[in-house]
C-alpha cells in the first residue's frame, strides 16, 4: 500500500488529502480481505474485489452503506492499486481492471410548474428598458422552443423566420433543426428587436447576433445564466434554476399535454429518443405523486 501512496505523491503530485482519502479507502479494503484470511495481494482474485464493491454498498456492523459516487470512488483506490502492483511486478494480472463502479442513480431532469414558469418570466420583465425586453424575450425563446442556452446565444437576428413563425437552431454536433416559436415568443421577440436591440446594437461594433449584451456584443452563456438568475430570485421562486430548467419544463410540459415522445425528441435535437425518455419518468413520477395525495385508497 505504502509504494503506491509513495508513486501518487511522487510520480503523479498527488495532494495530501487525496492521498489521505485513498489510504483511509486502502485500510477498508485491507481489512476486508484480512476477515477473509488474506493477507497477500496476489492472492486476491476478482470476485474478492466485487464482494468488497458489494459491502460497500450494503454497509457491515462498523460502516454504514455508501452511495454509489462513494463507493465508485473507494473502488478508484483499489483498481489503482491492483494496477500499481501489476507494474510493479508483484502481481500476475490486474485482478480489479473488470469490476465495474456502481452506476449512480439517475437524476430526473428539475421542471418547474406552468404557474413557476409564469412568475419567472413576468420577473424577467422589469420597466420598459432594453435589458429588460431583451431578458423577457431570451427567457420566452428558451421556453417556447426548448432550446439550449448555447443554442439560444448563438443565434443571429436572420435565423429568425417572423413569416413561417420558426427558428433555425444549430445544435450539437452541428446539426441543424427547424422549430416552430409560439406567440408568446413571438411578441417578446417583436419587441425586443424593434425596441430595446437597436438601442444596445448602437453601443457596439456592430454583430449579427440575436441577443446583445450592454457593450452591443453578443450575449453570453454566463450572463444569460445570471439573466435567469436574477428573474429567479425577483420571482421568489425556490430552488436553483438555471436555463435547462426552462429546457427541462419545455419537455415535461408538452409530455403532460400529450406530445408523443419522438415528436419532443425532434425539438429538444435529442440524437436518441432513449434520452428524451427520461422526461417520461417525471410525468410518471408525478402521476404517482397525485395519486398517493388524492386516492383514498393509495395508502
Amino acid at each position: 500500500m505504502r509504494g503506491w501512496l509513495d508513486h501518487l505523491r511522487v510520480e503523479r503530485g498527488a495532494s495530501r488529502h487525496t492521498l489521505r482519502a485513498y489510504e483511509r479507502d486502502l485500510r477498508r479494503y485491507a481489512d476486508h480481505l484480512a476477515s477473509r484470511q488474506i493477507d497477500d495481494p496476489a492472492q486476491v482474485t476478482e470476485l474478492d474485489i466485487a464482494d468488497f464493491l458489494a459491502t460497500l454498498r450494503e454497509g457491515d456492523p462498523d460502516h454504514p452503506p455508501l452511495a454509489a459516487s462513494s463507493a465508485a470512488r473507494t473502488l478508484v483506490a483499489v483498481r489503482g492499486f491492483h494496477k500499481f502492483l501489476t507494474m510493479e511486478g508483484d502481481t500476475a494480472q490486474d485482478v480489479a481492471a473488470a469490476v465495474a463502479p456502481p452506476k449512480p442513480p439517475r437524476r430526473l431532469p428539475k421542471a418547474i410548474p406552468l404557474d413557476q414558469v409564469e412568475r419567472l418570466l413576468a420577473a424577467a420583465s422589469v420597466g420598459d428598458t432594453p435589458a429588460s425586453l431583451r431578458d423577457r424575450a431570451l427567457l420566452e425563446l428558451l421556453y417556447g422552443i426548448g432550446a439550449r442556452v448555447t443554442e439560444a446565444v448563438s443565434l443571429d437576428v436572420d435565423d429568425l423566420d417572423f413569416a413561417s413563425a420558426s427558428v433555425r437552431v444549430l445544435g450539437k454536433g452541428g446539426k441543424e433543426r427547424v422549430l416552430p416559436l409560439g406567440r408568446y415568443a413571438r411578441d417578446a421577440l417583436t419587441a425586443y428587436l424593434t425596441r430595446s436591440r437597436p438601442a444596445l446594437a448602437a453601443k457596439g461594433a456592430g454583430t449579427p447576433a440575436l441577443f446583445l449584451n450592454q457593450r452591443g456584443g453578443r450575449l453570453s452563456r454566463q450572463s444569460a445564466w445570471n439573466i435567469i438568475q436574477a428573474a429567479a430570485a425577483r420571482a421568489d421562486l425556490p430552488g436553483h434554476l438555471s436555463p435547462h430548467t426552462l429546457r427541462h419544463s419545455f419537455a415535461t410540459h408538452l409530455l403532460d399535454g400529450g406530445a408523443d415522445v419522438r415528436v419532443v425528441q425532434e425539438l429538444l435535437g435529442h440524437a436518441s429518443v432513449t434520452t428524451t425518455q427520461i422526461y417520461t419518468m417525471v410525468t410518471v413520477q408525478q402521476l404517482r405523486e397525485v395519486f398517493a395525495s388524492s386516492h383514498p385508497r393509495a395508502r
